[in-house]
């Protein structure tokens, strides 16, 4: 499913014109990334939360110059879904095999 598709949903359920979707849904990822940049994470209840998390230094290949490359520590941006999401979609996605 796309953004677009997202978009597009919504707007059939709410009957809110997709424009007014549409922004409302960039404005939600744009606070979610502004959220993450300011080490602020996200949560929401019953759906997951957003987080940033820390990667440790480690040594790595670089395959074609046959080097060792340490690459330092970072972090990154991480979802991890809620219990009862998880759940959800081992259910649905079980009973649809």
């Amino acid at each position: 499913m796309t953004k677009a598709d997202i978009v597009n949903e919504i707007a059939k359920n709410t009957g809110i014109e997709k424009v007014t979707v549409q922004k409302t849904v960039e404005a939600f990822m744009e606070t979610i990334k502004t959220s993450l940049v300011n080490e602020k994470n996200v949560y929401l209840r019953g759906f997951g939360s957003f987080v940033v998390r820390k990667r440790a230094t480690k040594t790595a290949r670089n395959i074609s110059k046959n080097t060792t490359i340490i690459i330092p520590e970072h972090f990154i941006p991480s979802f991890k879904p809620s219990k009862s999401f998880t759940i959800k979609v081992k259910n649905n996605v079980s009973e649809k095999k």
